[in-house]
């Protein structure tokens, strides 16, 4: 299954990842037949799943209490570029 060049460059925006070289294209083409065969599974009356560890809800429940540090406006001044207070890294 071939992919347009819109996907790619899509993917690529997405994943911060190059697939212009023929290994990254062919690497892409596998992942997306492997990820095919679940339309070969019945999923008819099936409930939509957050995650695959919905049996264990607690993980998600927990809050986060910061201890100590509360620094993450001076920690951020050290990033070249930033989003949404993340460091954003260089491609590839």
């Amino acid at each position: 299954q071939k992919v347009s060049l819109e996907v790619l460059d899509h993917l690529e925006h997405l994943a911060l990842v190059d697939f212009r070289d023929l290994e990254g294209v062919e690497r892409l083409q596998k992942a997306i037949q492997f990820a095919d065969q679940l339309h070969e599974v019945n999923t008819d009356g099936v409930e939509p799943m957050d995650s695959v560890l919905e049996d264990r809800w607690c993980l998600y429940l927990r809050e986060d209490y910061v201890t100590e540090g509360n620094c993450t406006k001076e920690l951020l001044e050290n990033a070249r570029e930033t989003v949404e207070e993340y460091f954003v890294a260089p491609p590839g």
